[in-house]
């Protein structure tokens, strides 16, 4: 009777959290990538030290010129040291077998489609961050073109990157989205360019009278900077760890 009675053995404990699925998107292991990668920031930050007397002088004129420059920039980046989304990401975030050598990266005509693709998407929004500028204090009626264009610049310096690697997943999209993602490059030039233009805000309000706090001078300063620095550290430093300070599961390759 006493043993019909006994308790029966405790169900094992479960991870009520699921384990994470998105893995950090790693760059390419060759020294062309890494050259690339590290020339991208320097082309970024050179054009806009090169052109910042424009951009006081001419805000839009400089913008729409750079606009181009900026995407050839972009796009030879993700090409060359990026997977695209699809099979060479899930390759990228896979655990080598023991003896597997690993095949060479290299930019097929499937990256440049995917990067056309992603420069597509990167325009259609572009209208929406115009709309974020406008609820977080940019002029609603004045400046519309400046407003515009500097969402574009933004578009391609932190959207276009991410949905070149990530693709259109909606399980990425949201944790990325979420900042649930293991930090990379194209995270952190995500939030890079968030943060940076949150700051560079900072100054326009200020009572100084200077010609370089017009809209939208330090807000594509304070993105151009973020975006860079941010890729640079999520990258390098930070790669693979998540926003709460543990390091993601998918990290090893």
């Amino acid at each position: 009777m006493s043993s019909a009675l006994a308790k029966a053995p405790p169900a094992p404990a479960t991870d009520s959290k699921p384990k994470a699925t998105v893995a950090a998107v790693p760059t390419f292991d060759n020294a062309l990538s890494k050259g690339i990668a590290f020339g991208r920031v320097a082309v970024l930050l050179g054009l806009l030290a090169a052109q910042f007397n424009d951009l006081v002088a001419e805000p839009v004129l400089t913008l729409q010129s750079a606009l181009p420059v900026v995407a050839v920039v972009q796009v030879a980046y993700a090409v060359l040291c990026l997977p695209a989304a699809g099979s060479q990401q899930a390759k990228a975030a896979k655990k080598a077998r023991p003896g597997e050598k690993k095949k060479p990266e290299q930019a097929g005509t499937s990256s440049v489609v995917t990067a056309f693709l992603a420069l597509v998407l990167s325009t259609i929004a572009t209208p929406v961050i115009h709309a974020l500028f406008i609820l977080f204090g940019a002029p609603f009626l004045d400046h519309i073109t400046h407003t515009f264009l500097c969402a574009a610049h933004f578009s391609l310096l932190g959207i276009f990157p991410v949905i070149y690697a990530r693709g259109v997943d909606s399980q990425a999209l949201i944790a990325v989205a979420g900042l649930s993602a293991p930090l990379d490059e194209t995270l952190g030039g995500l939030l890079g360019a968030v943060l940076g233009a949150w700051l560079g805000a900072v100054p326009i309000p200020l009572d100084w009278d200077r010609e370089w706090q017009k809209w939208p001078v330090t807000i594509v300063c304070g993105m151009y900077a973020g975006s860079c620095l941010g890729s640079w550290l999520s990258g390098v430093v930070f790669f693979g760890k998540r926003l709460g300070g543990t390091a993601s599961a998918a990290k090893d390759e």
